[in-house]
């Protein structure tokens, strides 16, 4: 099993299960030209926080890390009309780049795109949310956790990516900072009573990786 079957499988259960969807494209296109990098979700993890959310029952949704908003509107579609979907972004030209794509997808009225280093930002956000999804710098991974876990309630769900960094997470050795920040962030849940929590292992045209989902129980 290698990159090139990873890949050719992740295409297969797009075609099979995700129709053409133009605003999407147009998002991960203009994201490109806008010169962001090219570390968005892939669609079916796009597809999976979509359906998280509905499952929830989500009427709030935090996202640290917004990027050029493509997991951001996979999520905020999940939202009912009067739904709100708050997500925060270090650098202000990834949140340009965002902002116009959320609004060419029709999502305007219910996102709001923060500027700023996110635990600047998390103290002055009003919970609580149904849902929270981390995909920022992994070094701040436990900090990002804790505000999440403040702004949740009994049931809500908070969601962090790219927690396996390639197999490199069982390093406990490491040297990287990313890999140590999902590691204390480990550590942290593994001793945090109020959830109840699992880690999967993916592959696919991302690569290696995986993500944490954590179900707020108190």
């Amino acid at each position: 099993m290698d990159q090139q079957t990873w890949t050719a499988v992740d295409q297969y259960f797009t075609s099979a299960l995700l129709p053409p969807d133009p605003a999407l494209t147009a998002t991960l296109e203009s994201s490109t030209r806008g010169g962001l990098p090219p570390i968005a979700v892939a669609p079916l993890q796009g597809k999976l926080l979509h359906l998280l959310a509905k499952l929830t029952g989500a009427k709030s949704i935090l996202e640290v890390g917004t990027l050029g908003g493509y997991s951001t509107i996979w999520l905020a579609r999940a939202l009912p009309a009067d739904g709100r979907l708050i997500t925060l972004e270090y650098e202000p030209k990834h949140a340009a780049v965002a902002r116009a794509n959320i609004e060419a997808a029709g999502l305007a009225d219910r996102v709001e795109v923060r500027v700023g280093a996110a635990l600047d930002t998390l103290p002055d956000l009003e919970g609580p949310f149904d849902l929270s999804f981390i995909d920022a710098d992994k070094v701040n991974n436990p900090e990002y956790f804790r505000w999440a876990l403040e702004y949740s309630r009994p049931g809500s769900v908070i969601v962090v990516d790219n927690v396996v960094r390639g197999g490199a997470v069982v390093q406990a050795d490491s040297t990287d900072p990313s890999v140590q920040g999902v590691r204390k962030l480990h550590e942290l849940i593994a001793n945090e009573p109020r959830v109840d929590a699992t880690a999967l292992q993916t592959v696919g045209d991302k690569g290696y990786d995986g993500l944490t989902i954590a179900l707020v129980t108190s």
